[in-house]
């Protein structure tokens, strides 16, 4: 298909001169992670790929060693689990920066649905949303992504089922002008201050989340 060799050429050079640009950024950001606190500056986790296909998830590290790698995200600045820095990268996204390794490995796109737990693929298989009439599974015909129309349409203020819909709507009409458009969105919601921690995880309370 068209649309994904130029989209895969698109992530290449994308993630490629973001991780030049980026680089002097990255490393002062890593040496800030090592002197803020113990533990190694990236955080690993095996998450679901395309298909359903597990990969290794990297971000930059911003919770304590002791927190629990599969618990639910922070609801605010405020947890302890967070350090000091830690607050601060995720409220600009900046500990997303090493994903750019994963879209240059192709494990990742820059857009598509952000990535799921590999656990979370039989929750999905044995419980179904009320939030939606289509198969949950549906997001794993594409990459995962940087950023997705989730990100751009609410991203905490949103549930589960209200990205998972997102999600969906998103496999359903990727294109060239959906994935400019939200490329360019993410920009503007990066410049700008917004609360990222979510407040109201799922209208049924019966899955871990995505952080």
């Amino acid at each position: 298909m068209l649309y994904e060799i130029f989209k895969r050429i698109i992530d290449i050079l994308i993630s490629l001169a973001a991780m030049v640009i980026l680089g002097p950024l990255m490393l002062f950001i890593i040496i800030a992670v090592r002197l803020d606190s113990s533990g190694p500056v990236l955080f690993r986790q095996q998450r679901a790929g395309r298909f359903g296909r597990p990969f290794v998830f990297y971000k930059l590290r911003t919770m304590r060693l002791d927190a629990e790698p599969f618990g639910p995200s922070p609801k605010s600045g405020q947890d302890a689990r967070l350090t000091r820095l830690g607050r601060f990268l995720r409220e600009y996204s900046l500990d997303e920066l090493p994903q750019f390794f994963n879209v240059l490995k192709g494990d990742m796109s820059i857009v598509g649905p952000r990535p799921l737990y590999v656990s979370q693929i039989e929750e999905w298989n044995q419980q179904q949303t009320s939030a939606s009439s289509v198969e949950p599974k549906k997001r794993l015909l594409v990459k995962p992504g940087l950023t997705g129309l989730a990100q751009i349409s609410g991203r905490a203020a949103l549930t589960i089922e209200e990205k998972l819909e997102l999600d969906i709507q998103y496999v359903k009409t990727a294109g060239f002008v959906t994935d400019l458009k939200i490329i360019l969105l993410t920009f503007v919601h990066l410049l700008g201050k917004r609360d990222i921690y979510e407040k109201r995880y799922s209208e049924h309370q019966y899955t871990r989340e995505t952080k």
